[in-house]
């Protein structure tokens, strides 16, 4: 069973990709911060991460930079979710890239569909 780590700030969105995901057969973990992340990823072992850009206490493109750099997390995918249409969102300093990107709200089948092409990469 393919595992996926969810980060978003949003219970609600957490507990719909849950539900969604669950039904299409993933094993999945939530977080609403991002603080635990490398613990989480060293004890789950997730084979995709799902992160949204506003986690309120953190940017989710800085964790997304920050796991795309290490070697441990590189070939990981990861999924952006944002509420913007622009992964920028006006800081080029912060531009990550994300194996593919979600603008919420987000079509059920386009996520089930996104989700499952970076697992079968």
């Amino acid at each position: 069973m393919k595992k996926i780590l969810v980060l978003d700030d949003n219970p609600d969105i957490l507990e719909i990709i849950t539900i969604l995901l669950e039904l299409e057969g993933y094993e999945i973990r939530t977080m609403e911060n991002g603080h635990e992340i490398h613990y989480q990823i060293k004890n789950f072992q997730p084979d995709l991460l799902i992160i949204d850009v506003m986690l309120g206490d953190l940017d989710g493109r800085d964790l997304c930079n920050v796991l795309k750099q290490n070697f441990a997390t590189s070939s990981m995918p990861i999924i952006m979710i944002s509420a913007s249409h622009d992964l920028n969102l006006k800081n080029k300093k912060r531009a990550c890239k994300p194996d593919d990107f979600l603008a919420k709200p987000f079509d059920i089948q386009s996520l089930i569909d996104k989700v499952a092409f970076q697992l079968a990469s």
